[in-house]
């Protein structure tokens, strides 16, 4: 497997290359012809290893990538899903290469999308090729790779729930998160959930004079900022009545085996440019990602914001807003003590409007499973180290979905970094990450098929 894998591993990055130079952003739709050539240069990939029954499988939004290899029905089958959308890219001006146009730098891929999540995804498409050279796929396998993630994956549980037979499985396998390091695997079990919402706040009819109205009407902007800055007490505690009511909360033995994790603040100080951490009093900065809930703003404006001055109280204010959430929160209930919330604190000389856009829901998975232990193993092959579980601070919200309509269990076997900068200028991914996740997953399905047998 290693010599086929080594033979070949040029040809795979500059197939990789060729995908991360298709912007496939689904958040704009000028890109939307992007998005379309992104899934079909996926579905002759799928083609090229072998899978069968490959399709562009139609959504409301964009097409499902999807291909399958049965060998054997009474063999376990293995789910893998991914996404091919990414993020935009701006701000452009920040990026040190073109986002779209990738390169290879200190062993680095630079390109948006790099690592979330085409070259994830595309871990998995080489390792069928890896597996074909080397005996075959040991279980039946099934891939769906979506359009739709980085905009709330509307259509995805729609087609889930149309297609419940066509995608029976035992096992959903996803390389969308990270690990701690490149000398220290993990395996991410818990990942927080989402509540995402535009704020607007508005004022005059118009745009004022700030000398002629100034001191007399509500400026939307600085009433924003009020509200906005309530929204945390002095120890950065969320003030919205009964958001903290379902929050797990976990034993002094459990925070305790959480905080083994190796982690340094200095390190992760320095790694992103700040003097000090931050967050909610009480809580090490391991358990403010992983299982405390959070709010954010995540983009505000309003008035004049070009070059030089214009003395003007702005008409309108806006915000984006996100909470993340943890066990045994909702997104339901916490869009709509949000949402309660957010509106009654308005002062009187403006009007406020909330507008839900997506969320999901938070979810714990087992460590105890065949699968997991099968990952772990798989992990401990290549990496000569155990992985150690971790809770993500991020979101999938597929994740629980899939247990709800599907009832499965995912593995997260993620290869990404916390500096890898998704989301961000300058996205990139190692290339010893990408080549390691070929040559792991591999070993993950030999040990799931041999643990079910």
């Amino acid at each position: 497997m290693a010599s086929y894998l080594e033979q070949n591993q040029e040809r795979f990055l500059s197939e990789l290359m060729d995908w991360l130079r298709i912007p496939s952003v689904s958040a704009d739709p000028k890109f939307h012809g992007d998005v379309l050539r992104a899934a079909e240069y996926l579905k002759a990939r799928f083609e090229e290893v072998g899978l069968e029954n490959v399709e562009l499988c139609p959504t409301a939004g964009n097409p499902i990538v999807y291909g399958e290899k049965i060998i054997d029905p009474s063999l376990p089958t293995v789910l893998v899903y991914g996404h091919y959308d990414v993020q935009p890219a701006d701000p452009y001006e920040l990026w040190t290469s073109g986002p779209f146009e990738p390169v290879i730098k200190d062993g680095k891929i630079y390109a948006r999308g790099a690592c979330d999540d085409k070259g994830q995804v595309y871990m998995h498409v080489k390792a069928l090729e890896v597996m074909n050279q080397d005996g075959g796929v040991p279980c039946n396998v099934k891939v769906m790779i979506e359009g739709e993630e980085e905009i709330g994956s509307n259509n995805l549980a729609i087609f889930v729930r149309e297609n419940k037979e066509k995608l029976k499985a035992d096992v959903i396998l996803i390389s969308d998160t990270g690990m701690l390091a490149n000398d220290q695997p993990s395996i991410e079990v818990g990942l927080r959930g989402l509540s995402y919402h535009e704020v607007e706040v508005t004022g005059p009819n118009r745009d004022l004079h700030s000398g002629l109205y100034g001191g007399a009407v509500a400026n939307p902007i600085n009433v924003l900022c009020k509200m906005i800055a309530s929204l945390h007490d002095e120890n950065n505690h969320i003030t919205i009545p009964e958001f903290y009511n379902n929050v797990a909360v976990l034993t002094d033995e459990e925070r305790a085996e959480l905080n083994r994790v190796p982690h340094s603040d200095d390190e992760f100080k320095q790694s992103i440019g700040l003097p000090d951490t931050y967050g909610e009093k009480g809580y090490t900065t391991v358990e403010r990602i992983g299982i405390r809930p959070t709010l954010d703003v995540n983009g505000i404006w309003g008035g004049y914001t070009g070059e030089g001055a214009k003395t003007v109280i702005a008409s309108k204010a806006f915000a984006k807003i996100s909470m993340r959430l943890v066990p045994h929160q909702t997104s339901e209930e916490i869009t709509e003590i949000f949402q309660k919330h957010f509106t009654s604190i308005a002062p009187s000389g403006v009007t406020v409007v909330v507008r839900p856009h997506h969320g999901g829901e938070p979810v714990v998975t087992p460590t105890d499973s065949v699968a997991y232990k099968a990952a772990a193993d798989a992990m401990e092959i290549t990496f000569g180290k155990r992985p150690i579980p971790t809770r993500g601070g991020g979101s999938i919200p597929i994740v629980a979905m899939f247990k709800t309509e599907l009832g499965l269990d995912t593995v997260l076997l993620g290869f990404g970094l916390d500096s890898d900068a998704i989301h961000s200028p300058n996205e990139h991914y190692g290339v010893f990450n990408f080549l390691k996740g070929i040559e792991t997953i591999p070993h993950f399905y030999r040990n799931y098929a041999a643990a079910i047998k």
